[in-house]
């Protein structure tokens, strides 16, 4: 059994990035704990209905895939770079310790949202060797709608080297994305479901499986 932390800088990214993995996780009988970084709220200028919606959607998700335990930073979505680097990677360094995750997935750091960048660079720092010994593995995931976007000429694309069969999983997937409904768009918006099925169809065939979730392994010690 291992202790699987999924980070996520907004609610629905740990789904469209790893849901089929994590539901995968848990069949597998690991712990699978939930960081979302950032949280809506009525100072962030959000409606109360809204505010109490998501909460309701992050339980509801959370309760879909059994995860072991959420925990939020309810840091503000889109003012990440308003906050100190140093504060946010002792907010995360202090879960690590509580859990001491040995595999963490994170967000991918070229996505076109900056908080993805931010929260990248958080993770990788609270997780450093003399931080979080514990640490044996961790991976960037991809989020549609933030990953594909990065245009950047400067920065290196997503290029995957990890793929994770969730030919198993992929309805768990959309059943969790779906409590999402206020991300979800028609197709061809890229948070779709046509469009997240397709992606697992994609990373299948580049796995030789029916769907598949892939990855940029960022370190694994063996």
């Amino acid at each position: 059994m291992s202790v699987v932390l999924v980070v996520a800088p907004h609610a629905d990214d740990e789904s469209l990035g790893c849901g089929g993995t994590i539901a995968r996780h848990l069949q597998a009988g690991d712990e699978v704990y939930w960081l979302l970084v950032t949280m809506i709220s009525t100072e962030a200028g959000y409606a109360d209905v809204a505010v109490e919606k998501r909460a309701a959607e992050i339980k509801a998700v959370a309760k879909c895939y059994g995860m072991s335990g959420v925990h939020q930073l309810k840091l503000p979505p889109a003012q990440l770079d308003t906050l100190s680097k140093g504060t946010i990677v002792r907010k995360i360094s202090k879960y690590f310790q509580k859990i001491k995750p040995e595999i963490i997935y994170t967000a991918y750091r070229n996505d076109a949202h900056s908080d993805h960048e931010i929260v990248y660079d958080a993770v990788m720092s609270a997780a450093k060797q003399f931080r979080a010994p514990y640490v044996r593995r961790i991976l960037a995931y991809e989020t549609l709608s933030e990953t594909e976007f990065c245009l950047k000429p400067e920065s290196a694309a997503f290029r995957p080297n990890v793929f994770f069969d969730i030919s198993l999983f992929l309805e768990r997937k959309i059943e969790a994305l779906t409590i999402f409904s206020s991300e979800l768009q028609d197709f061809p918006f890229p948070r779709s479901l046509e469009a997240v099925r397709a992606l697992a169809m994609l990373r299948g065939t580049q796995a030789g499986v029916s769907a598949a979730e892939a990855f940029m392994l960022l370190k694994e010690i063996n």
